[in-house]
């Protein structure tokens, strides 16, 4: 008898140990094979305005949903492309690429609304009598191009001043916006009024801004999927977009720690062009405050395929039904 017990004893001994090895090894998350690899098109390069992307990965709200990011670098167009061939599943554009894509049979569709704000506008000098969008009249003004946002958010101020592309002069300058208005290339130049205008300013320039979000409210820079992806996997996009409102949130919430992660992820950051970078930062919080993070404004959309069609770069009117959806955030 005995012996039995000792034998029991020893059995219920040795399957406890078991069962605490067994729960001290699981894991609380998925290990890194296990996550969904995501290749994200977010344009541009690394820069501080996507500290909410780079919030995400390091806090591990990607992570806890099971997924995975890779920063892609690319041209914007070239993001829209991928997603509405369904080779990617998301990429970061500005509104006006959605539409355009869409009347070109693309079938992408806009699913986050990360800028609250158009950020584009008309920057010059003080002195030049700059300040409305009537005041652009007979002006000289420098661009990127004739195209992007640059583009669209000119030809919207310009629509609230009443003027036409014709009333003023356009002068394609590359992203050298700020060389040619200190040149006196040209009396004003179209740039982000997260960017350049600080730029301007330590260099001790004062200067008259023209924003488009004060005259126009317009889509802007957010979160793209495809057609196929709602349908076969819309889990997929749930998460990401859970992940995006947290990394959003805690850099609307905590500034200075989002800003020592982004050192991570972007060079120069310990220059003296850091006190420059880090007024860019608190600039842009400014265009992603929203009651609900993420929430595309119907007025938005439709102001922007009014502008789109007055440039002539929309034939006919789309069914903005299927370019936006709020389906995906927290609660709907």
């Amino acid at each position: 008898m005995h012996r039995y017990f000792l034998c029991l004893l020893l059995c219920i001994s040795l399957l406890v140990s078991a069962c605490t090895a067994s729960t001290s090894q699981q894991p609380e998350k998925p290990p890194n094979s296990a996550l969904t690899k995501i290749r994200l098109p977010v344009g541009y390069i690394p820069n501080v305005q996507f500290a909410p992307l780079y919030v995400a990965v390091e806090n591990e709200y990607f992570s806890d949903v099971g997924l995975e990011i890779e920063f892609d670098y690319s041209f914007e167009t070239d993001g829209v492309a991928l997603v509405g061939a369904n080779e990617l599943q998301f990429a970061v554009v500005s509104g006006e690429q959605v539409l355009l894509a869409r009347a070109q049979g693309l079938p992408v569709t806009y699913v986050f609304a990360w800028w609250q704000d158009y950020p584009v506008g008309v920057v010059s000098i003080s002195g030049k009598g700059i300040t409305t969008p009537q005041d652009l009249e007979s002006k000289k003004i420098g661009l990127p191009g004739l195209y992007g946002a640059s583009y669209v958010g000119l030809r919207a101020l310009l629509s609230a001043g009443g003027l036409i592309e014709e009333d003023v002069t356009l002068d394609s300058i590359g992203y050298n916006q700020v060389e040619a208005l200190v040149a006196g290339q040209d009396e004003a130049v179209v740039i982000y009024a997260n960017n350049e205008p600080i730029q301007l300013q330590h260099m001790g320039y004062d200067i008259d801004l023209i924003r488009v979000a004060d005259y126009v409210q317009l889509a802007s820079n957010g979160l793209i999927t495809n057609e196929t992806t709602i349908i076969n996997d819309p889990d997929l996009i749930r998460r990401f977009v859970q992940a995006f409102i947290k990394g959003i949130a805690y850099t609307l919430a905590n500034p200075d720690e989002a800003y020592e992660i982004c050192r991570m992820y972007v060079e120069g950051l310990d220059s003296p062009d850091q006190v420059i970078q880090r007024e860019v930062l608190d600039a842009s919080l400014e265009f992603w405050k929203a009651e609900i993070i993420g929430y595309s404004q119907p007025e938005a959309w439709e102001n922007m395929q009014e502008v789109l069609l007055d440039m002539g770069m929309l034939t006919q009117p789309l069914d903005l039904d299927q370019a936006y959806t709020n389906q995906f955030l927290a609660g709907d």
